[in-house]
């Protein structure tokens, strides 16, 4: 998490979740999936965390890293978002320190407070009140212990001594905080690379980066900021078909009624989610990582790939 310098202007990349049900296919058909995202043009893989979601579902982000950096060479691997504050900095340091050799330059690090499911963070063991100061002290933490320090803490959640984890990551991860409350926006100002949206419209995002921006002034950091959106994409002939795909994928996923997420969900035509995403591109987005549902993972695969040499034609 490295200051950087005078900000300059970062360049457009384009990730995706490569189907949801990517893990339950054979070893071959995984492998085959990642590569058609790599060949496609597409920057990155990113992928959720979580512990026990709802009815009880979920993927280990660190998990869920080293298996796709042994299934392709190169492709990009972007945990998206991390939940913090349900771990103990010290293994997350060095489970970071380790997918950093199995894949050099590759892994990038969103960290979340959760919070969708208030039940997920206690059965951890974690009062969600506490969410938010656990994250921040955690960070704090895993800046030191990233960077080769040998660390010596005594905090409200976590005391130790010596502790110190090598090899340090080189080059280093980057590092994004998630959210889209203020505190969120804070937090990474403070300690991030940058800020990943979610459920936001392009006036919230514009108006975001101007918190982070100065949350990263109060600290003291001059940040190459690359912020992100997260969003979930319908893929269709038209917007009704595309909403048919990504509604009940959504509703299933969350509980929740699609309709409360259809203004922050692009979907349609290609046509459409370039128009959707162009205002985050041009209020300061620079990564986008997009979860398509559409008839096949292939065609959501596709899609994503043309959005995003559209989006990078915008910054030429």
């Amino acid at each position: 998490m490295p200051d950087n310098g005078t900000q300059i202007m970062t360049p457009v990349r384009v990730g995706v979740t490569p189907g949801i049900d990517i893990w339950t296919r054979p070893w071959d058909e995984r492998r085959r999936v990642v590569e058609l995202v790599a060949d496609a043009g597409i920057d990155h893989v990113f992928f959720a965390d979580h512990v026990s979601f709802r009815v009880g579902h979920g993927h280990d982000g660190m998990v869920v890293a080293a298996a796709v950096a042994n299934l392709h060479p190169t492709i990009g691997i972007y945990i998206g978002v991390y939940l913090l504050p349900l771990r103990h900095p010290i293994p997350v340091a060095r489970q970071l320190a380790n997918l950093a050799e199995m894949a050099p330059g590759r892994i990038s690090f969103g960290i979340g407070v959760g919070g969708d499911d208030r039940h997920e963070v206690e059965i951890c063991g974690v009062d969600p009140a506490t969410r938010g100061k656990r994250t921040d002290e955690s960070l704090s933490i895993l800046q030191k212990l990233l960077a080769g320090e040998t660390v010596d803490h005594s905090g409200e959640f976590f005391e130790f001594e010596q502790a110190r984890i090598i090899p340090t990551p080189d080059p280093p991860i980057p590092v994004y905080v998630g959210g889209r409350a203020d505190a969120a926006l804070r937090r990474a100002g403070k300690y991030a690379d940058g800020w990943l949206g979610i459920w936001c419209s392009s006036q919230r995002y514009a108006d975001s980066i101007a918190i982070f921006n100065r949350a990263a002034e109060e600290a003291d950091r001059h940040v190459q900021a690359d912020h992100g959106i997260q969003l979930w994409v319908g893929v269709g002939k038209d917007r009704a078909e595309a909403a048919s795909f990504v509604g009940p994928a959504m509703e299933g996923f969350y509980q929740v009624p699609f309709d409360k997420f259809a203004r922050y969900t692009p979907h349609g035509t290609v046509d459409d989610i370039v128009d959707f995403l162009a205002p985050y591109l041009e209020a300061g987005c620079r990564h986008f990582n997009l979860t398509p549902v559409a008839s096949t993972a292939e065609t959501g695969i596709e899609a994503i790939a043309e959005v995003g040499e559209r989006l990078r034609r915008m910054t030429d």
